[in-house]
């Protein structure tokens, strides 16, 4: 490993991170696949849940599972 690599901050590969993500991935499927079916309120739901995906990446990261927090 170079030295440039030591100074990597790990580019949000953690736990809260990966939850995050997938929460808000899949949340925005539902969200497309319901457009597409024209039933609103699930898309409406859906961005609700989207938004809870990125509370629950910062809770966890503030409880120790984002890229420096001290649980993996």
């Amino acid at each position: 490993m170079t030295s440039e690599h030591a100074n990597d901050p790990g580019h949000g590969d953690s736990i809260a991170a990966w939850t995050a993500v997938i929460i808000i991935t899949l949340a925005t499927a539902a969200g497309t696949l319901a457009f597409w079916f024209e039933q609103y309120s699930l898309v409406w739901l859906s961005g609700v849940v989207a938004v809870a995906g990125v509370a629950v990446g910062i809770v966890l990261a503030r409880l120790g599972y984002g890229v420096n927090g001290k649980r993996k």
